[in-house]
C-alpha cells in the first residue's frame, strides 16, 4: 500500500514510527514535507502542508492508497474534502468539522449551544469594545485568537494593561493576521490540564489514553505558551468515575451535538480539559493528533494505528477496541533558544542518528539533513521519549537522552512528567 503522511513534525515522524513498528516495510510511505529524520524512515516529498493542490497532484501520480493529515492548517483548508472528492481515501476531518478547532468563536458557541461544561466568555471584532470590556475585568483572566495561531494565541492575563496590549495588537496591528481579527475572552479556571484523544467514526468513538502536555516555555509552567514543551502518559489524574463523566457530560454531548448540526466527524478529536473543583471543563479543541502528546502515546499503543485510522475514514470502527501496554512514556522537547519567539537554525546537532532502544527513543521535530550532518530547522527540534514501567523511570530515562544527543544553547524543560508523580503508588 502507498500512504502519505502530511505534516514535517514530530508527531507525523510519531505516527511513520508506529505504522512501521506495526507493519515492518511492507508499505510504501511518502511524507510532505517531512523533516531529517523522517526522511531516514519514509521517503520526503518537497511539498509543503498547506500546498493541498500539489498534494492531490502527487497522490494521484504515486496512486496513494491512504493519506494521513497530521496539522491542523491543510485540514482548515479542506483537504480532506478535496482528497474525497477525488475519491481518494484520507484520514481527518473535513472542512465543516475543522472549525471546531480553526475558530475558537464556533467551539465555544457550539459547546454553550448543547450543554458542554466550558469556561464563561465574550467575542470581540473591535478594539474600541474589547479595550472598554477589558479596563473593567478583573484579573486573572484568559485572552485568545480566534483562528489557528500554533497554539500561541492564548494567554493568562495577570496584568490588565497586558490584556489591553495584546488585545491591540491583534485587532489593530494584526500580529497574527486573520487570526487574531477576532478575540475570545474566557473567565479564568482553576485545575489542571489534561488531554483525551478521541477517534470518531462519525457515529463510534474510541479513547486514547489520558495524557498531560505542558504547554508553557519554562520550569513550573512559566513564560509564553509554546506547542507544547513536553507530555507523558498515561496521566492518572482521571480516574474511573472522572471519565465516565467526561465521557457522558462533554464526549458525548459533542458528538450529539455534531450530529444535530449535520457534521460527519471522521478522525482525530483532541479534547483539552481542565480538571476544577466543580468537574471537568472544556479548554479547547483541536481537529488533530496533539503534538506532543502523540510522541508519548503512540511508544505505548499496543493496538495497530493504520487499522484503527484506516476503520475511522471508512465510518466503521466496529468493535475495534484502543489497547496500550502497561507503561509509562515521557516526551521532552528540545527547543532552539528564543522559541516560541524568534530563534536560529542551522545549528549542528550531535549525538544523531540516536540508536533507539527498549526505553528511550529520539523523534525528530524540526530538524534538517544538510552534507551528512543534522542541524535544526526549528523552534521544537528533537523529542526526546523515555519509557518505564513507572513515571519516574521514563521520566529519568528521557533525560538521560540530553547526555547523548544536544546542540548549542539547546533549551527544555527540566520538570515534564512530575505533576503526575502525586498519582503514583
Amino acid at each position: 500500500m502507498n500512504i502519505l503522511v502530511i505534516g514535517g513534525g514530530g508527531r507525523e515522524y510519531a505516527i511513520i514510527w508506529k505504522i512501521i513498528r506495526d507493519e515492518g516495510n511492507k508499505h510504501k510511505i511518502y511524507a510532505a514535507p517531512g523533516n531529517g529524520g523522517i526522511c531516514d524512515i519514509a521517503d520526503c516529498v518537497e511539498i509543503k502542508a498547506d500546498e493541498i493542490d500539489k498534494l492531490l497532484e502527487f497522490a494521484k501520480e504515486k496512486e496513494i492508497d491512504f493519506t494521513i493529515v497530521g496539522p491542523e492548517v491543510p485540514l482548515s483548508m479542506g483537504i480532506v474534502d478535496l482528497f474525497r472528492n477525488n475519491d481518494l481515501k484520507i484520514f481527518g476531518p473535513d472542512k465543516i468539522s475543522t472549525q471546531i478547532e480553526s475558530s475558537k468563536i464556533f467551539a465555544k458557541d457550539f459547546m454553550n449551544k448543547y450543554g458542554i461544561p466550558t469556561a464563561d466568555y465574550i467575542k470581540f471584532n473591535g478594539f474600541e469594545t474589547a479595550n472598554k470590556y477589558i479596563s473593567h475585568l478583573n484579573p486573572p483572566f484568559v485572552l485568545k485568537a480566534d483562528g489557528l495561531s500554533a497554539g500561541k494565541g492564548s494567554f493568562v492575563i495577570k496584568y490588565t494593561e497586558d490584556a489591553i496590549k495584546i488585545a491591540k495588537d491583534m485587532l489593530l496591528k494584526k500580529s497574527l493576521g486573520e487570526a487574531g481579527a477576532k478575540i475570545v475572552i474566557e473567565s479564568f479556571l482553576r485545575g489542571e490540564e489534561a488531554s483525551l484523544l478521541v477517534l470518531l467514526d462519525g457515529n463510534r468513538y474510541r479513547l486514547f489514553l489520558p495524557s498531560q502536555d505542558h504547554k508553557q516555555v519554562f520550569d513550573g509552567d512559566k513564560g509564553l505558551n509554546t506547542g507544547g514543551m513536553g507530555a507523558y502518559a498515561p496521566y492518572k489524574g482521571i480516574d474511573d468515575e472522572l471519565l465516565a463523566k467526561i465521557r457522558t457530560d462533554i464526549i458525548e454531548k459533542t458528538i450529539e451535538g455534531f450530529k444535530k448540526e449535520g457534521i460527519d466527524y471522521r478522525g482525530i478529536l483532541y479534547v483539552g480539559l481542565m480538571l476544577t473543583e466543580k468537574g471537568p471543563y472544556v479548554v479547547e479543541y483541536n481537529a488533530r493528533f496533539g503534538d506532543p502528546e502523540t510522541q508519548a502515546l503512540m511508544p505505548i499503543l499496543k493496538s495497530n494505528l493504520l487499522d484503527l485510522l484506516m476503520s475511522a475514514a471508512d465510518g466503521d470502527l466496529g468493535e475495534r477496541k484502543i489497547e496500550f501496554y502497561n507503561k509509562y512514556a515521557c516526551c521532552v522537547v528540545f527547543a532552539s533558544e528564543g522559541y516560541p519567539k524568534a530563534y536560529e537554525k542551522g545549528i549542528e546537532i550531535k549525538g544523531l542518528p540516536f540508536r533507539d532502544s527498549d526505553d528511550k527513543l529520539v523523534f525528530h521535530a524540526g530538524t534538517k539533513r544538510i552534507d551528512g550532518k543534522f542541524v535544526t530547522n526549528g523552534g521544537r527540534v528533537l523529542n526526546a521519549i523515555g519509557l518505564g514501567e513507572k513515571l519516574d523511570e521514563a521520566i529519568e530515562n528521557a533525560y538521560k537522552i540530553t547526555e547523548d544527543v544536544f546542540f548549542e544553547n539547546m533549551h527544555y524543560r527540566t520538570d515534564i512528567g512530575e505533576k503526575g508523580l502525586k498519582y503514583e503508588k
